[in-house]
């Protein structure tokens, strides 16, 4: 039983460096930027998160790497969700909570991260996801 606990936070954490991987390669970022690529995950995760409703955050993280979960879970109160954020809204806390200078602003921020998730997410959970959001955040959406 120990072996298999091990294989799967070894796989969580090899899904986990390939999402931040996914996320560096995008921006041409070497590793040794990873706490960039870190903070464009969180940050994305955590409105995202906040945007949906429990019921649909909840099915969106279980299929997520183990790692990138507890990411996503970590501060979610989920009696104040979801909080309603339009495009320009979401993407201003982009911005706060992501203080880095990129390329094409926050909403490229919003679609890099959010194109290194959508390998672990099924096409019909992404579909669901899209779906909860307003019109103008969902154009934004890959």
């Amino acid at each position: 039983m120990a072996n298999n606990s091990y294989s799967v936070f070894e796989s969580s954490l090899d899904k986990t460096n390939l999402i931040l991987k996914d996320i560096e390669q995008a921006y041409g970022w070497p590793k040794e930027r990873r706490n960039q690529s870190y903070a464009a995950l969180r940050t994305v995760l955590h409105l995202l998160r906040d945007r949906l409703p429990v019921q649909e955050s909840v099915h969106f993280a279980a299929q997520l790497p183990v790692l990138v979960r507890g990411i996503y879970f970590e501060g979610w109160d989920p009696s104040v969700v979801p909080i309603k954020l339009n495009r320009d809204e979401f993407l201003y806390e982009v911005r706060a909570g992501f203080p880095f200078d990129v390329e094409g602003g926050p909403a490229t921020v919003v679609n890099t991260v959010l194109n290194a998730l959508r390998r672990h997410v099924t096409d019909g959970e992404w579909d669901d996801v899209k779906s909860t959001m307003p019109k103008d955040l969902a154009r934004i959406m890959p």
